[in-house]
């Protein structure tokens, strides 16, 4: 077939299971965490491009204990997106980082379909993989996303706040005053618009996090807290911050090793 003739591959985009890296899990069998369909489409690709290569092949390891992979492991052809991707982000147009993502999707320009994959969860999705689907829509690269785990979505769904008005804000810094600075500008925005604030932090910091919204929120500010979303052992916690500051509320104590999402609303 003549390069005038080629069409391009498509890009998938790839959800794995929320369970990567945490010590205290032994991860459920794949097709409990994952549509089939999406598991079956995963196990067809022989290129990808990934956040981390270690990740991409253990959960390849997991795609073939349910549908047998076209190449082997050692096979597949693995790209890692640059590591500077990870620490700025990639989800505001650069030239620089857009002509990288480019070279990057070369081979389906060459036929082949490519899964675009993060560490867990929706790649693209507080997590990198944008310039790599701006790249696609720029070549005329067909991008099809897949089912899977979206856990701002779920937690949404799951904390009875506005989902018809809301922002995925991302991370909050970490030192206390300037923390509880962008927390009340959050506040805020939350009660007097009535959009709903998403926000998620680093597992290890999670617990720092809850502290500082119960001690820094109003008493009447709505706050929700899901856990482990699509994962064995997932809670979702929503309440009022009076209520979260009476012991009787964080009796059972949340899973909070695992990723969580956090919400604040009316």
């Amino acid at each position: 077939m003549s390069e005038a003739t080629l069409q391009p591959g498509t890009l998938y985009l790839v959800p794995t299971p929320l369970d990567f890296g945490i010590a205290s899990l032994d991860p459920a069998p794949l097709d409990q965490l994952l549509p089939g369909d999406t598991v079956a489409a995963a196990s067809r690709l022989t290129h990808w491009i990934t956040e981390n290569a270690k990740s991409t092949r253990a959960f390849l390891k997991r795609v073939d204990q349910i549908s047998p992979l076209a190449a082997p492991i050692q096979a597949q052809q693995i790209t890692e997106l640059a590591r500077a991707t990870h620490k700025k982000g990639d989800h505001r147009p650069d030239a620089q980082t857009d002509a990288a993502a480019r070279a990057l999707l070369q081979p389906a320009l060459d036929g082949h379909d490519i899964g675009l994959v993060s560490e867990a969860g929706m790649p693209a999705i507080a997590d990198p993989g944008s310039s790599v689907v701006r790249a696609a829509h720029a070549l005329a690269v067909p991008v099809i996303p897949l089912a899977g785990p979206v856990s701002l979505m779920l937690a949404l769904a799951a904390s009875g706040m506005n989902g018809q008005s809301f922002a995925f804000v991302g991370y909050v810094p970490q030192e206390p005053a300037e923390r509880a600075k962008r927390l009340h500008e959050l506040e805020r925005l939350a009660t007097q618009s009535g959009q709903t604030q998403i926000l998620i932090e680093t597992p290890y910091r999670n617990t720092a996090l809850l502290e500082a919204l119960v001690k820094t929120l109003q008493p009447d500010t709505r706050l929700a807290i899901c856990c482990g979303l699509s994962l064995p052992g997932q809670v979702c916690r929503s309440g009022t911050v009076r209520q979260w500051r009476a012991p009787a509320f964080q009796a059972n104590a949340l899973p909070l090793a695992l990723p969580s999402v956090f919400l604040i609303g009316r």
